[in-house]
């Protein structure tokens, strides 16, 4: 874990237990990372809000916000864990890992942002924001447009071809509890539906309409 850390934030940590406790689950025993997910999270928040608002000076808060949400949810950090190989670094108990926790999006959605919470008590605001620009660069430069979130964006389709609001139906839940599963149906009264699994019911929910927008377009 010490080089890869090193690696990462490009220098030996300060404090090297802050960061084995921004990986370690609670199904491991001891320190986990929770309390560093609050608080990274935070961090995260603003570092975006701030690049955010300052790259885009002419785009009104509507805009801001759905790309915000977008570059900030649970499974864009996710998937900026995955880029960085966090799995193999996991202080996971046997029955956590045994279970997938290592590639669950909550689990790694979590632990990215613990990792941003460690490295702000580490090294401060500045390594922070170096980090999450280093990471989330890609993301933040490639998007054209300020995405419109899956659920609004059906929303609108059914008001446009003068459809029922689309309704969500929770159909499923399976896993353990740290590593929930739900699935959800999503359908419009004469236009289709579409089923989705999530880390969380929001998860699902976005996926499904997400599902149901490819299916209607």
């Amino acid at each position: 874990m010490g080089a890869w850390i090193e690696e990462l934030i490009g220098r030996a940590p300060g404090a090297p237990a802050l960061f084995t406790q921004a990986l370690t689950h609670g199904s491991a025993g001891g320190s986990d990372y929770q309390r560093l997910e609050f608080l990274g999270d935070r961090v995260l928040g603003i570092v975006m809000a701030e690049w955010l608002f300052t790259l885009f000076p002419t785009e009104p808060e509507g805009s801001l916000s759905r790309r915000f949400n977008a570059l900030v949810s649970g499974e864009t950090c996710a998937e900026v864990a995955r880029s960085i190989s966090v799995q193999p670094h996991l202080v996971l108990g046997k029955q956590a890992r045994d279970d997938g926790a290592a590639d669950s999006d909550n689990v790694l959605g979590d632990v990215m942002e613990a990792i941003i919470g460690a490295l702000f008590l580490d090294g401060g605001i500045d390594e922070a924001r170096t980090l999450v620009k280093r990471l989330w660069s890609d993301r933040v430069h490639t998007q054209n447009s300020a995405p419109k979130h899956p659920k609004s964006a059906l929303q609108e389709w059914a008001a446009a071809n003068r459809r029922k609001p689309p309704e969500y139906v929770m159909t499923g839940k399976s896993g353990p509890h740290h590593a929930l599963r739900f699935t959800v149906t999503v359908s419009i009264k004469g236009a289709g539906d579409a089923s989705a699994e999530g880390g969380s019911k929001q998860e699902a929910e976005t996926a499904a309409a997400k599902a149901l927008l490819e299916k209607l377009s």
